[in-house]
């Protein structure tokens, strides 16, 4: 016997006892190794995952802020009347019901000015009031069918409670003429008039929509950050 192992001829090489216990020995300890390397590369990997999603939620956060400081400073800029409280609780309203229809909260915001010019006291001659220039009529049906609380014309005059309505107004019509530009038009003119002049086929007014798309260019070019 050399080095503890004997050598048969028939059966081959034996380990000797010693050796087989430390060979087992080296595989467990092998395998051991392996294991820690694959539970190591992926404890590894599960913290930069996490990083990872940290990084962007926090690239999430910080594009809400700038959406919300953008809405602010373009309220800020045109708002006749409003208070402080008044205009951080504007700057939600409007980001949230954006988000809620899929809107872009600077076509919101041009189509308020172009409605009232930002005053929430606003009345029009066919008797549409507050900021979006909603009709009692309308905010009326809304309200009832979509569970808002509805208080009475005077609700029309609460900034946010009007946005709340306008908005959902203007998804509407969307859903009904299949087109923004025409659901603009009809939110001005009326979803009557608008389908009656195409029924005769006359050509839907223009002025208003123009107004509203050039404003909405306006805010673009003056308050949007050009991406690098």
């Amino acid at each position: 016997m050399a080095f503890g192992v004997k050598i048969i001829r028939k059966m081959g090489i034996i380990v000797s006892k010693p050796i087989s216990f430390l060979l087992i020995l080296l595989y467990i300890a092998q395998t051991g190794f392996i294991v820690y390397l694959v539970h190591d590369r992926f404890e590894k990997e599960k913290v930069l995952r996490q990083q990872q999603m940290r990084i962007t939620e926090l690239e999430d956060k910080l594009k809400i802020l700038e959406e919300k400081l953008k809405i602010l400073n373009i309220i800020e800029d045109f708002q006749v009347g409003f208070k402080e409280r008044e205009v951080g609780e504007l700057t939600c309203v409007i980001y949230d019901e954006s988000k809620k229809y899929g809107y872009d909260p600077l076509l919101i915001l041009a189509l308020i000015l172009a409605e009232s010019s930002f005053r929430k006291e606003q009345v029009s001659t066919m008797g549409a009031q507050g900021l979006m220039q909603v009709k009692p009529s309308v905010g009326y049906d809304l309200a009832k069918r979509r569970g808002l609380n509805w208080k009475g014309e005077l609700s029309l005059f609460e900034p946010a409670f009007n946005i709340q309505l306008g908005t959902l107004y203007l998804f509407e019509l969307i859903l009904k003429f299949k087109d923004v530009k025409k659901a603009l038009v009809a939110y001005n003119v009326g979803e009557d008039a608008l389908k009656l002049r195409l029924r005769s086929g006359q050509k839907p007014p223009a002025y208003f929509l123009s107004k509203v798309l050039k404003t909405y260019k306006e805010l673009k070019e003056k308050y949007e950050q050009p991406k690098s």
